[in-house]
């Protein structure tokens, strides 16, 4: 009987909103009879971008526009007493006038003994992010080993090609020959300098703190204003309502100033005609899922550049180790940055045309017990 009374208890308490907010597609309650909206959840808000405050009282046609399927769902639906979910149908258009057109699959459905219907949709390209980001975790997982080995088997025999060097340069005595052994000593140094950043975040204590992400971006945004002072601009568009974050905050710097320092070299040519522009935003997400695990909220940052973009023969690996888009470039920035966000339970996309280059950071609110802060060759 107190089993039975428990378990009454939490139905009474249960609240149907609550379990709206916490489905990963886009939701919307209607009246049947007016067919105006009275309710809209998280991630209809998100997809959106206006608040559930805002869509109460609007019509589909009101965010969706004039749409024939639509139209006939709907009619449909209001004119059944019986539940039924009215079949799926692609939906291509702008969700409002001032958003980009997009790819959809909606459903309607009215609710069994109640005035009520549920019009439901999800973005294909929300999938496809989904599986991107997925194949982007398994990627730096495959990778870490083979880095990690790399840079061990690099590191071993390094000490001894360059005692060697230096021996055969002491015993050489035509000082044109020197000019080898010199190069041999340089470069035997440039890969040292290229394994010690692999290597290096393992042999620091790691810091886990609360940490305004704020605080890091202006840290960022001062070295690489220092570094390029002629012809960059960054700006800033911050959410100062975001709650601080739970991290190693020089990882964070790190990773962040690899970012923002790769988009200032890339906008070498804007920079010298005085119009580069990177921009850094703030916001927040409800209701998120990274690497199939949910989570409540996470931290967005984008990076955005109005540089020529990313080459597309190099977009979908840009991530990978000794990749990169400059001839002078290493490969291992952008590799670190992921490897470290990762860390943090987050990860890092890029959408790049020209023009417009976005590096979309995403890490989600969690406890210092669920982070795995190791060295970026370490477990991910």
């Amino acid at each position: 009987m107190r089993m039975f009374k428990t378990r009454a208890a939490s139905a009474a308490l249960f609240n149907p909103s609550d379990a709206l907010d916490q489905m990963p597609n886009s939701m919307l309650l209607l009246d049947r009879i007016t067919g105006t909206i009275i309710y809209a959840n998280t991630a209809a808000e998100f997809s959106l971008k206006l608040s559930r405050k805002l869509l109460v009282g609007y019509e589909l046609k009101d965010v969706f526009g004039e749409h024939q399927n639509l139209e006939a769902m709907l009619a449909k639906c209001t004119s059944e007493s019986a539940t039924q979910r009215i079949d799926m149908f692609l939906y291509q258009g702008p969700l409002r006038p001032d958003q980009k057109e997009f790819l959809a699959y909606v459903t309607l459905a009215a609710l069994e003994g109640s005035d009520l219907m549920v019009f439901e949709w999800f973005e294909i390209a929300q999938q496809t992010k989904t599986a991107r980001e997925e194949r982007l975790i398994l990627q730096a997982r495959a990778n870490k080993d083979l880095m990690r080995n790399l840079a061990h088997e690099i590191k071993n025999p390094l000490g001894g090609i360059r005692g060697a060097a230096q021996l055969l340069d002491y015993e050489l005595p035509d000082p044109a020959l020197k000019e080898y052994t010199k190069v041999m000593i340089k470069e035997v140094d440039r890969l040292q300098t290229l394994v010690d950043r692999l290597l290096a975040p393992h042999k620091r204590q790691k810091v886990i703190s609360e940490v305004n992400i704020h605080e890091v971006l202006e840290r960022v945004r001062s070295v690489v204003l220092a570094e390029f002072p002629a012809g960059l601009a960054i700006t800033r568009f911050y959410d100062v309502s975001l709650p601080e974050i739970i991290g190693d905050k020089e990882l964070l710097i790190q990773a962040l100033l690899n970012i923002v320092h790769n988009a200032a070299q890339i906008l070498e040519d804007r920079r010298q005609a005085g119009d580069a522009k990177i921009q850094l935003q703030t916001s927040i997400s409800r209701n998120v899922t990274i690497a199939k695990k949910r989570f409540k909220l996470a931290l967005n940052i984008h990076v955005i550049d109005n540089g020529p973009g990313i080459p597309v023969e190099i977009i979908d690996h840009i991530f990978l180790p000794l990749v990169s888009g400059r001839a002078s470039g290493s490969g291992l920035g952008l590799t670190l940055a992921q490897s470290f966000i990762q860390m943090h339970g987050g990860f890092i996309s890029v959408q790049s045309e020209p023009e417009r280059t976005d590096f979309h950071v995403q890490i989600p609110y969690t406890t210092s017990d669920n982070l795995n802060i190791t060295e970026p060759l370490g477990e991910l």
